[in-house]
């Protein structure tokens, strides 16, 4: 069986194709859920995130296209992490007075969104093997070790290519911003 057919079945609400999903990609997405809580949930948390990411995708299956599930699997695993980690921090009761939603506050979440997908962009236009460290780094939550290790390069050259790949995305990023306030100017 394929992604597409799995998915097929899903959707269908076969529940051993939910089966397939977490037989193939529970060590991929326990990875890297695994790299995001550890040292601060407990493995039982770590366990219950990963089972929560085949959950999200059980629910959403519907509206899934079976081009690129292994990606979307990550997304949601570092969303459900991140999350997760967000509800420990969050501990201190918060008055009602103290949140208050402000138009500033809601375009910041617009243009941030907009630089997420720009960021996005750019990463996917590396040249390889940057393109493969910088998703591994910040996206799959690996190591610089881990890194080296497995695409078989000293740590000093995956440290280097994650700065200059940090600089390049910086310096689009600003091209990109003085654009868009030159235009912004203009009228």
């Amino acid at each position: 069986m394929n992604d597409a057919k799995a998915l097929a079945l899903l959707k269908s609400g076969d529940q051993e194709a939910l089966a397939w999903f977490i037989d193939k990609y529970s060590a991929y997405v326990g990875t890297i859920v695994n790299n995001i809580l550890a040292g601060s949930m407990s493995h039982e948390d770590v366990e219950e995130v990963t089972a929560d990411v085949f959950v999200t995708l059980w629910r959403s299956s519907e509206t899934l296209i079976p081009l690129n599930l292994k990606g979307y699997l990550s997304r949601v695993a570092r969303s459900l992490s991140m999350q997760r980690l967000r509800e420990k921090v969050q501990v201190l009761p918060l008055d009602d007075d103290i949140l208050i939603l402000d138009e500033d506050s809601v375009f910041d979440s617009l243009e941030r969104e907009d630089q997420d997908q720009e960021v996005r962009k750019l990463v996917y236009a590396m040249p390889q093997p940057d393109k493969e460290i910088f998703l591994r780094f910040y996206y799959y939550c690996q190591s610089v070790s881990v890194i080296a290790e497995q695409m078989k390069m000293n740590p000093s050259t995956i440290k280097t290519k994650l700065r200059r790949g940090r600089e390049r995305l910086r310096n689009s990023l600003n091209n990109i911003k003085d654009t868009a306030g030159g235009d912004l100017n203009a009228n």
